[in-house]
């Protein structure tokens, strides 16, 4: 089936989910909030068979010799699963997105201006692997009030099939119309996606670098996103040196295919020969791959690390090392070739560490602990839709605020624009209320 087959059919279920969202939007709180606590009920008395069809996938994906990154994103463990479906409840209990006044302003007496939050509308979410990722997105998306058109990568087809029939069946006898929550199957249903800029209001990819970039050049459709995770740790001279390993190990190998694991370790000249022997041991023995500059080889033996690996994004046990004379030759790196999306320093210097923080360009800046806590689980978002690096809000890891925007409300009392021009003008009295 071709792209244009799938268009008329999807512009339909396009306009489902609009009426659907739009509905979802009016629902209470508790409506929202009754839906979500369904879902996390369905979804823990189906584990055995959501379970069951995930194996199929991985089964399928060893037979297809799927990436070894991929794969891992694929595999739903017993312990992934039960984690995201805790997420669905952390979900259900943050504070309702909707209908925060950010503004309450009398313009002129009885003319009153509101800036309230509401949802965005539908959100067009697609992604590799990743069948958790379809747990917290549709549990955010009804929190906020928005409809979800979901398309998972192939190699996840049975998780995600599964998972969806479990969600609308949990939310038929709710308040929340099951038209708010569709997924797609097909690959041609991908860039007809991309065209329904009159029904899709953002679109959230989540995946590799080439697919990212591939979302973001063929839709009209805003799109939230980072296309690369090229992360950093630089360990300064003055860092507690068994800390620095720990911090390594973790940011390395705790998830090698999370786009917060690191890709690049640098450090400073001056403690490199005391650092360097017990740090390479420790990360041999998790079975990472080493790469270094001439500095690094001539205190440990490892493979040569070209232009090249400084902007790879792994998302593997491989690791680029670099030995640098300072901090601001390590800041010149990472704002060269990091991604904007986490960086971390170790160092025992406060002052190191303000300076770090304050001039590396990215969405996270940690200091003395591990990138991988980039993260909305990790930040108390209940989830996360996905993590974004652009400059403008929302950046880093994207929970409820980034789904929501807001309208102005004015009510007035016959009130007429000319009142406040020409030589008679009124003045407006622009006074903030409570």
């Amino acid at each position: 089936m071709t792209a244009l087959d799938t268009s008329p059919l999807l512009t339909d279920l396009g306009r489902q989910t609009r009426r659907a969202a739009r509905h979802l939007a009016t629902l209470s709180h508790d409506d929202r909030h009754g839906a979500l606590e369904a879902i996390a009920t369905a979804l823990e008395a189906a584990t055995p068979e959501i379970l069951a069809a995930n194996a199929a996938d991985c089964e399928a994906a060893i037979r297809a010799d799927l990436p070894k990154a991929l794969y891992a994103r694929l595999q739903l463990s017993p312990s992934k699963l039960k984690s995201a479906i805790a997420g669905v409840g952390d979900v259900a209990k943050l504070p309702d997105p909707l209908g925060h006044v950010q503004i309450h302003r009398e313009l002129d007496q009885g003319l009153i201006l509101k800036r309230i939050t509401c949802p965005l509308g539908v959100l067009g979410i697609i992604f590799e692997a990743r069948p958790d990722a379809l747990i917290q997105i549709t549990s955010l998306a009804i929190k906020s009030g928005n409809g979800v058109i979901l398309k998972g990568g192939s190699e996840a087809l049975q998780s995600c099939q599964t998972l969806t029939r479990i969600i609308q069946q949990a939310i038929t006898p709710t308040a929340v119309p099951a038209d708010g929550v569709q997924l797609l199957t097909t690959r041609a249903e991908i860039r007809a996606l991309l065209t329904l800029e009159d029904y899709v209001d953002l679109i959230i990819p989540r995946g590799s670098n080439e697919f990212v970039r591939y979302i973001q050049d063929n839709t009209r459709i805003p799109v939230l996103g980072h296309a690369d995770g090229i992360c950093h740790l630089y360990i300064d001279q003055f860092a507690d040196l068994e800390m620095a390993i720990a911090l390594t190990l973790d940011a390395k190998t705790q998830y090698p295919a999370a786009c917060n694991a690191i890709e690049t370790l640098l450090i400073h000249e001056a403690i490199a020969p005391q650092l360097l022997p017990p740090l390479v041991a420790a990360l041999e023995a998790q079975g990472v791959e080493l790469r270094g500059d001439a500095a690094t080889q001539a205190i440990t033996p490892m493979a040569t690390a070209t232009d090249g690996d400084w902007g790879t994004e792994y998302s593997d046990l491989i690791l680029a090392i670099k030995i640098v004379p300072d901090l601001a030759a390590a800041l010149d790196h990472i704002n060269t070739y990091g991604s904007k999306h986490t960086e971390a320093i170790v160092t025992e210097d406060g002052a190191i560490a303000q300076e770090f923080q304050q001039n590396v360009d990215a969405a996270g800046v940690f200091h003395n602990c591990s990138t991988r806590f980039a993260d909305g689980f990790r930040y108390g978002f209940g989830a996360e839709v996905g993590i974004s690096t652009a400059q403008i809000p929302p950046r880093g890891p994207v929970g409820l605020e980034g789904l929501i925007t807001y309208k102005y409300q004015l009510t007035g009392s016959g009130h007429i624009a000319a009142t406040y021009s020409g030589d008679q003008a009124k003045p407006f009295t622009h006074r903030d209320l409570a």
